[in-house]
């Protein structure tokens, strides 16, 4: 991946624990490191197909100085979100923050705190049975979209299917959704919840009726086996409901555990 590097830009700001640091202000230096496809702007000389270097350096001293924060950890996570969410060219961004006057009654350089940053992929399974259907699918969909760290980039048809496991309920409404993402896998999960929840879904039997019911089913390549969000998805190479909305949009992503594409992995169910 090309980068495009910027360094030690100096700027002043409030940011700091003590009231002097926010009253007086202080000097940081902050570097940027953007991994961007530099192609086509090298072959076509053209400004638009990459990130105009002096407009982020002005961008960036105007957003550092906004707020003022406690911890230079916020002021450099709130650097390279911005970043990421400014630049859709930009696919990841390091940002190191430098406070060369840290108010430490030491001698020392500086101390800095550096943040690795990317979008990520992750796909969705999306159901529902109680209530209309259609319309919660859509609200999840919505309230998903509108949230500024998590964007839908593809979305399956709507299947009807049967119920798994606890039979005596209404057929479901379900689909897949793959979506680019700034939340850690953890994050994702609770977000997906919360929108669960303002949907007035209520976990009452297991695999019982919903209204809405919103699964991580893969994300980036990552294996996590911790409690609160198990990836890829434990049961989604055994549902039918899942892998056919799934191959609409993702046919030939590999499952990192079975090392299989989603259509082999459906076909081998259908067979």
């Amino acid at each position: 991946m090309d980068k495009m590097y910027i360094k030690d830009l100096e700027i002043y700001a409030n940011h700091g624990v003590f009231q002097e640091e926010k009253t007086l202000g202080q000097r940081f230096l902050i570097s940027l490191e953007l991994f961007i496809n530099l192609r086509e702007a090298g072959t076509t000389d053209d400004i638009t197909k990459t990130v105009h270097y002096g407009e982020l350096c002005n961008l960036i001293e105007e957003e550092f100085k906004k707020e003022s924060y406690d911890l230079i950890e916020k002021a450099t996570e709130k650097i390279a979100e911005f970043i990421l969410l400014k630049y859709n060219l930009v696919q990841r961004v390091k940002v190191t923050i430098k406070k060369p006057w840290a108010p430490i009654g030491k001698s020392l350089r500086y101390a800095a705190v550096e943040i690795d940053r990317c979008w990520h992929t992750s796909y969705i399974g999306v159901g529902g049975n109680m209530g209309d259907k259609e319309k919660n699918v859509e609200m999840a969909l919505e309230l998903i979209s509108k949230s500024y760290h998590t964007k839908i980039t593809k979305k399956s048809k709507l299947y009807e299917t049967k119920p798994v496991g606890y039979l005596e309920q209404e057929d479901f409404l379900n689909c897949a959704i793959e979506i680019k993402t700034l939340l850690t896998p953890l994050e994702l999960v609770r977000f997906l919840l919360s929108i669960e929840k303002e949907l007035k879904r209520e976990r009452v039997i297991r695999w019982g009726p919903r209204t809405v019911d919103l699964d991580v089913l893969l994300y980036d390549n990552i294996i996590s086996s911790i409690d609160e969000i198990i990836l890829p998805h434990p049961r989604m190479q055994e549902r039918m409901f899942v892998l056919e909305p799934l191959s609409d949009i993702a046919p030939y992503v590999v499952h990192p555990i079975l090392n299989k594409t989603i259509i082999q992995i459906k076909k081998e169910i259908e067979a």
